[in-house]
């Protein structure tokens, strides 16, 4: 008989290190309110946002993407090329091959490192620390890095007021490796595709293709008339994205509330064991929710980066974890409580000792 060799497996993963690029440009509730009829007291009511992040035009997802992940390998105490995967989270790199995450790993001089782009969207980064724990723990890779990464300003119409003055631009890096205790709780995560209109981008990018071949049809629909059909000459093409506020709000604030419980009860833990809790910046209110859902004590630290980032998709956790980390240094070594929830829609939440 032939046997196979194996793999030989870590009994433990943790989260070594970490890092975080914010743009230098501030988008103030104010600076929204020239594209959208709204007000700062109504953003602030709302959502909780006061600021965002914007990336200027010569700043790429991938620029941003760089600059955390340094940070994360130099916090993490190790050298580019001992990185063994490159995960990356995003919704907004422009292209749709090569994957940002190899770039990447060839720019940070990880290569031949495996690499492979994640688009689930605001539940992407906790959707990579899932992965990475897996292949730390498989023996697949001793370390794993895992970037969420977005440029949402490319993706938005700031006309638009569904969505629009939520967003904003940033990215957030870990680095995974073994350990000897366990860092990483179970990753409690899925899917509800049945609601995936909640959070959408306005039409496919072959719509842009059958244009350009003169093809007449109201691919963008919310700008044609609502009596004629007719498209205005100067309807953009690039589809952006849209959300059913409503919608999203009640699923994020009862149905993914739910899988924070979820993931606290997998790691075997308490909410009196938190040392923090750290979910999606999406909302203020839904944040509010979670911790009431949770009946979190005053002695756990909450993550409100949303205030002054506003919502950055797969770069939310991650930036929000290293803000607390820098805030509350004390928190270095206890659980925190991680979830990202959105566009599928999906999500992901699991227990990480913080690095």
């Amino acid at each position: 008989m032939v046997t196979l060799k194996q793999y030989t497996p870590n009994a433990h993963s943790r989260i070594l290190g970490m890092g975080a690029y914010r743009p230098d440009t501030i988008v103030t509730n104010d600076d929204v309110c020239q594209w959208i009829d709204s007000s700062d007291e109504w953003i602030r009511q709302r959502t909780g946002i006061v600021t965002r992040h914007r990336a200027d035009e010569n700043t790429s997802a991938l620029d941003m993407a760089v600059g955390a992940a340094q940070e994360a390998i130099e916090a993490a105490g190790i050298k580019p090329d001992e990185l063994g995967t490159v995960l990356v989270s995003t919704i907004s790199y422009p292209y749709l091959t090569p994957s940002m995450a190899a770039v990447l790993a060839d720019k940070l001089g990880a290569s031949p490192a495996a690499a492979y782009d994640i688009s689930a969207a605001c539940a992407g980064y906790c959707y990579g620390i899932g992965q990475a724990d897996a292949l730390v723990r498989s023996g697949m890779s001793k370390y794993v890095l895992v970037v969420g990464v977005e440029k949402l300003s490319d993706v938005i119409n700031n006309g638009e007021r569904s969505i629009s003055f939520l967003l904003g631009d940033g990215a957030g890096a870990a680095v995974v490796g073994p350990s000897e205790t366990p860092g990483i709780g179970p990753t409690v995560w899925g899917s509800d595709g049945s609601k995936h209109d909640a959070i959408r981008m306005t039409h496919p990018l072959t719509d842009i293709r059958d244009a350009e071949a003169g093809e007449k049809r109201p691919f963008r629909k919310d700008l044609a008339d609502p009596e004629t059909g007719e498209m205005p000459e100067d309807a953009p093409l690039w589809p952006t994205l849209r959300q059913d506020g409503q919608t999203v709000f009640r699923w994020a604030s009862f149905e993914a509330a739910k899988k924070v419980t979820e993931a606290l009860e997998a790691a075997g833990l308490k909410p009196e064991d938190l040392g923090a809790f750290i979910p999606h910046q999406a909302n203020m209110r839904i944040i509010d929710q979670m911790a009431k859902v949770l009946k979190l004590p005053e002695s756990v630290v909450i993550a409100r980066d949303i205030a002054d980032a506003g919502n950055t998709s797969a770069a939310s956790v991650p930036l929000a974890a290293h803000r607390l980390l820098k805030e509350h240094p004390e928190l270095s070594g206890k659980p925190a409580l991680q979830i990202g929830f959105g566009a599928g829609l999906v999500f992901a939440a699991q227990v990480v000792i913080l690095p």
